[in-house]
């Protein structure tokens, strides 16, 4: 195989990563954290963690009414640990295996290409067992398109979500993003009005008891944009921004200062963590909330989500 500079991408395959870097973009995917380890966009990192796939939404007292969480709490488990199973690397169509050492031998120092797959297989801990493969395509303008493929399985109970969580170094100014106003889910929308909106406050809706708060439904795009960084030595004088577009469908969204499990964890707002990072969950499905009662009602047949179905969508990262 050619090896020569005759694409736009620039490929270093290293003992146990891949480094896919180009003008004003450097990736990091890593084979044995299971994930693209490291976004930097102009100088400025953008992940703090792996990106893993998400099953979790915090409890609300609805949920806990109609105890969902004694249904369905295996997928918090699933949520919080996930096992990477199968990585595969394509380059230019052309499947490279996993090409760690002493594999990455056979690469020159300088490896092009136009177009790089990376596919990662996630075998969560539920029983029964499923998967869940995750494709980043890195084009050569450094948009990075994320396919996400849940596997139903019989026998599983139902999801309390489904998507993708990536979280952020250091807590966001601000988002913005086209889609419904207000705080929305599958259930309750219809009073939204669509337009483009500015978040400048992350913090919890101000319920008595945290709980699950802050989606946002049928997005077209959402644009984080952050100040601070982790490293020192940088002044941050100015704020960056990293986008996140729909493909063929909206999807819908939290970002927030934490993750669904520390919003678990706590019973008032006193006991959450300090806000530090910035945690952006990006849905493929969303279960309802109800709101009927909190004392039995579960949510409408409509608003459930089937574990036994599977889950296809995508988004751009760019």
């Amino acid at each position: 195989m050619d090896y020569t500079n005759n694409g736009a991408l620039r490929v270093v395959y290293g003992d146990f990563t891949l480094g896919v870097h180009g003008n004003g973009f450097d990736y990091i995917f890593s084979y044995a954290q299971g994930g693209l380890e490291s976004l930097v966009k102009d100088g400025y990192e953008w992940l703090y963690r792996c990106p893993k796939p998400t099953f979790w939404r915090a409890l609300t007292d609805n949920d806990r009414g109609s105890s969902f969480h004694l249904k369905s709490g295996s997928w918090l488990a699933a949520d919080m640990f996930i096992a990477c199973k199968k990585v595969e690397v394509i380059m230019d169509g052309i499947s490279q295996g996993k090409p760690c050492a002493p594999d990455n031998n056979r690469y020159g120092g300088d490896v092009y290409a136009n177009e790089m797959k990376v596919i990662f297989v996630y075998e969560t801990v539920t029983t029964p067992k499923t998967e869940v493969e995750v494709a980043y395509t890195v084009k050569e303008s450094g948009s990075i398109k994320v396919d996400v493929h849940y596997f139903g399985a019989e026998g599983l109970p139902e999801l309390p979500a489904f998507g993708m969580r990536f979280i952020m170094p250091t807590k966001a100014e601000r988002y913005v993003y086209d889609g419904l106003s207000g705080e929305t889910y599958p259930d309750r929308k219809n009073g939204a009005a669509k337009g483009v909106f500015v978040i400048d406050d992350l913090s919890l809706t101000p319920y008595l008891v945290p709980q699950e708060c802050g989606m946002r439904m049928d997005t077209n795009w959402v644009e984080i944009q952050r100040r601070t960084s982790l490293d020192n030595s940088r002044e941050d004088l100015y704020v960056e921004s990293l986008k996140v577009e729909k493909i063929d469908k909206p999807f819908a969204f939290s970002c927030l200062p934490y993750t669904a499990s520390e919003i678990e964890n706590a019973t008032h707002h006193e006991e959450l963590p300090p806000e530090r990072r910035t945690v952006l969950c990006v849905y493929g499905a969303v279960r309802g909330v109800g709101g009927i009662d909190s004392w039995g009602s579960d949510v409408e047949d409509a608003y459930h989500i089937s574990a036994e179905e599977d889950i296809i969508y995508s988004f751009i990262i760019s």
